[in-house]
């Protein structure tokens, strides 16, 4: 009896232990997205993705300043974020946004709003370090004469999402990306005008059941849309487990993630 209740005992501090370490094992989840709408031209480049950066006492400038020099070092072609970049402290937007501001990317950062992130210092934030607001916007992004469609929505839970700003301009041979920081709003989006919908806010259940099932996503579709490459109606929607933490600095299965995108012309 004694011997069980020391191995359970032990257990239980090797879980803890694992639970804290899992959050600074950041993921590299490579993801290739194959269209005929995709232009010659950006066959074979490269998009990262990053979401849920959740600055804080729980994430520190460090560990931003190592993740900007992770993804240069990956050389994209285009970078897009998420949302999420603080965990809702306006005190650390400025140093947050001072790091991202050296992300590379010769197509240009785009960014959106998450649910965490204090509207107003935030909008005046991103384009003050030199980043692409695109929420409730649209954009060409262009390539030796050829083009793709990239749009942003503003954060399900908090104001608008203007879906129309993208895809008003755009014909069935133009490819359509979208940054929506919540994927709840996946549904909604019209998946005959975009082709690939980047998302986060779930951090992937964070602390899950080995990667199998979370009791809580922040999500109202449960774990449908929780990590991973969903596909609907000929749309795609890429989930993100996010970089961060929120609420504890834990995770379990469910490791933090930069996404990389690689396009290829069918």
């Amino acid at each position: 009896m004694k011997k069980g209740f020391i191995f359970v005992i032990i257990a239980l501090i090797l879980l803890v232990a694992y639970m804290l370490v899992e959050p600074y094992w950041i993921e590299t989840k490579h993801i290739t997205i194959e269209s005929d709408q995709i232009p010659a031209q950006f066959d074979g480049k490269t998009i990262v993705f990053l979401s849920d950066i959740h600055a804080g006492p729980f994430f520190s400038q460090d560990r931003i300043d190592s993740l900007v020099s992770q993804v240069n070092a990956m050389n994209p072609d285009l970078i897009l974020l998420g949302g999420d970049y603080i965990d809702g402290d306006s005190a650390y937007i400025n140093s947050t946004f001072e790091s991202l501001s050296q992300l590379e990317s010769p197509l240009g950062v785009y960014a959106v709003l998450g649910n965490k992130d204090p509207q107003d210092y935030t909008l005046d934030a991103i384009p003050h370090y030199g980043i692409t607001y695109i929420g409730n916007k649209g954009t060409w992004i262009e390539e030796n004469g050829s083009r793709i469609r990239l749009g942003g929505v503003g954060d399900y839970n908090n104001g608008a999402q203007i879906q129309n700003a993208t895809t008003s301009v755009v014909t069935p041979q133009d490819f359509v990306m979208m940054i929506s920081h919540n994927p709840d709003y996946f549904p909604k989006v019209n998946k005959s005008k975009v082709d690939l919908v980047f998302s986060g806010h779930t951090h992937g259940g964070q602390v899950t059941f080995f990667g199998l099932w979370a009791p809580s996503t922040h999500s109202d579709y449960g774990n449908k849309y929780r990590t991973g490459v969903i596909e609907e109606n000929n749309s795609t929607l890429i989930v993100s487990n996010g970089i961060g933490t929120t609420i504890l600095p834990l995770r379990f299965f469910a490791r933090p993630q930069i996404i990389v995108v690689e396009l290829k012309k069918t």
